[in-house]
């Protein structure tokens, strides 16, 4: 296990920057998700850690030891690949051991080793089959036994369950996470899907255009955003958002915004007659009946048995509302929209910058 560390890392393609001055700490041990929109430079800043990309500027450390310049063979490192990448003519036992093959290690030391690897991931009525008798999920698991057998300091995943089908992806979330609180190896792991980093961290980074926007637990970036980005970024549904202007009367202060003043909580740094990006979630709206709160028109109903998601118009403005159960209300019925204060999110529009 070891520590990962980036101090100032820059990455340009010709002309085109596309990773500007990222720095940041990983502890040993440590469970970190990348996450970001496709772009952001996330797939990048790991084909850098594991020494598969050059880097433009700054410095990668691996256990306190500079690795800007060593071959990725050097680095101690595993990654599993998206596509699994595994060698087709070899059985799943010859695929996991191939690396310790190439370093002429000890025979009965690659047994154990590949034996260990195979109990931990169920693979053991699978030592002898081919890549192609597996299934998706057996094939990723195949390459992640591939990793552990090397017992590398750091584990790399590059959108490893992107190729899986839903159910599928649930299941492998679960084992990844069960596998590095069985492992404790430090683990850095890139996905686009915000559902994955919300399960699977123990912190989150999200990118976008090459740069940090937060870094933070996943419920702090659930229930804090620090900007814009990040707060419609995480959480699914995504937060509901519109813009509106900060109206503040001695200690009383609101909204101006759809077809209403919509309430917000205490504030210490906002001025009155602020533009702002009005922010509430999903699952933070409450449903009452017609005149109980904020007028809402009823677009959709979507039950899903737990949950149900309604569409709603409130004065030409779309909103999502999730309840915990059922409900009665039916297309074209109005409701009212009850809104917890302290659940509400304000951002500036000049900056997108969280208000306090």
């Amino acid at each position: 296990m070891a520590s990962v560390s980036f101090r100032n890392i820059q990455k340009a393609f010709g002309k085109t920057k596309v990773i500007h001055g990222i720095g940041f700490d990983i502890a040993d041990g440590e469970f970190v998700v990348l996450v970001g929109p496709s772009g952001c430079g996330k797939s990048t800043l790991l084909r850098m850690l594991a020494g598969l990309e050059e880097i433009s500027g700054g410095e990668i450390s691996i256990d306190g030891k500079v690795v800007n310049d060593l071959e990725s063979k050097d680095r101690d490192i595993a990654m599993v690949f998206q596509s699994y990448a595994l060698y087709p003519h070899m059985t799943v036992r010859e695929n996991m051991a191939f690396s310790l093959k190439l370093r002429d290690a000890d025979k009965t030391l690659t047994d154990r080793r590949v034996g260990d690897a195979a109990r931990i991931l169920n693979l053991d009525p699978l030592l002898d089959r081919y890549p192609r008798e597996l299934s998706g999920g057996q094939r990723q698991r195949v390459a992640m036994g591939r990793a552990i057998v090397r017992d590398p300091k750091v584990f790399l995943f590059d959108e490893p369950l992107s190729n899986l089908d839903a159910k599928l992806r649930v299941a492998m979330r679960a084992e990844i996470k069960a596998l590095h609180q069985r492992l404790k190896t430090t683990t850095v792991y890139v996905t686009h899907d915000q559902i994955e980093a919300m399960t699977m961290a123990d912190r989150i980074v999200v990118m976008h255009d090459g740069i940090i926007e937060q870094i933070g637990t996943p419920l702090e970036l659930f229930d804090r955003p620090g900007n814009l980005f990040v707060a419609q970024f995480i959480g699914s549904p995504a937060m509901n958002v519109f813009q509106g202007t900060l109206r503040r009367d001695g200690v009383r202060a609101w909204v101006d915004g759809p077809g209403s003043a919509w309430p917000v909580g205490a504030l210490s740094n906002a001025k009155d007659g602020q533009a702002v990006h009005y922010g509430i979630r999903p699952g933070d709206i409450e449903i009452g009946a017609a005149g109980e709160g904020i007028a809402a028109k009823v677009v959709v109903v979507e039950p899903t048995g737990a949950e149900t998601e309604l569409l709603l118009d409130v004065a030409g403005t779309q909103m999502i509302v999730v309840l915990h159960g059922r409900t009665a209300a039916q297309p074209d019925d109005t409701v009212g929209l009850k809104i917890a204060a302290q659940s509400v999110h304000l951002f500036d529009q000049g900056n997108g910058q969280r208000i306090e």
